[in-house]
């Protein structure tokens, strides 16, 4: 009786919680949960599903046409952590505010952030793009094909980022970058973003967005950004990608070097 007494007394808080997180609970099922029960039952991963979705229903060669498809395949079936149509507006409108001739994306996964920057370059722009992991980049490679563009405008490159970025003047001919997407690892951002500072890799004036840095997050990145003075600084505040009831942002940094 006093068990049950005592389970009834918080049974209110619990309902409170539930209904106050039941977003993220949302999210917790389908990005995680319902995803992990599909590739065990059906012993493809969800990144792979998702392109053959792509393949069924998007017209080849239209980059536009190609991330349209993505998105009714995430809001309809499974949610992927892509950038999305909602903060993929504010990044088509820094590129093309900006025109970049040399862009550098780290964190590939589908290649839907891949594909967004891509069809944003101006003439003679090259892309970028960095995949840490192998399988995901197979897919990525696939995806960035179909949307039309080949190794000449997008340049894909496997490996972690801290090994990667030491390389990618020498190995890969990029001197510097006039902007930079980052949407991989949240706590690699910070580490990532002062290693393109120590090997000089940013452009007087370059652009760096990073995805993501009020959910899950990347608090460090951002002070170091606000104080270290090297950055002029601003969070476009959207929603999470697949998700319009759990708020997100877009740092926008603007390299203005050591003062």
């Amino acid at each position: 009786m006093v068990s049950l007494a005592i389970a009834l007394a918080f049974l209110p808080f619990l309902i409170t919680l539930l209904i106050r997180y039941r977003h993220y609970l949302a999210l917790l099922y389908r990005a995680v949960l319902a995803g992990w029960l599909r590739d065990r039952l059906t012993g493809v991963p969800r990144e792979q599903r998702a392109f053959q979705y792509l393949l069924a229903h998007a017209i080849p060669g239209d980059p536009r046409h190609v991330l349209q498809t993505f998105d009714q395949w995430c809001y309809r079936g499974e949610h992927l952590s892509s950038v999305g149509p909602d903060k993929g507006r504010i990044v088509e409108r820094l590129l093309q505010e900006r025109a970049p001739l040399r862009v550098l994306e780290l964190g590939t996964y589908c290649g839907y952030g891949t594909v967004l920057l891509a069809q944003g370059l101006p003439p003679g722009g090259r892309l970028y793009t960095v995949a840490v992991d192998p399988r995901h980049a197979a897919v990525a490679e696939k995806v960035i094909r179909l949307a039309g563009f080949d190794e000449q405008t997008v340049e894909l490159i496997v490996g972690p980022t801290e090994e990667v970025i030491p390389r990618l003047r020498e190995e890969h001919g990029l001197l510097k970058a006039d902007f930079v997407f980052m949407d991989h690892w949240k706590r690699c951002y910070l580490r990532d973003l002062r290693l393109l500072e120590s090997h000089q890799l940013l452009a007087e004036g370059a652009t760096v967005l990073a995805d993501n840095v009020l959910f899950p997050g990347a608090p460090h990145f951002l002070q170091y950004a606000k104080t270290c003075g090297k950055y002029r600084c601003k969070v476009h505040r959207a929603s999470l990608e697949y998700c319009r009831a759990i708020p997100d942002g877009v740092a926008e940094l603007c390299y203005v070097g050591n003062r």
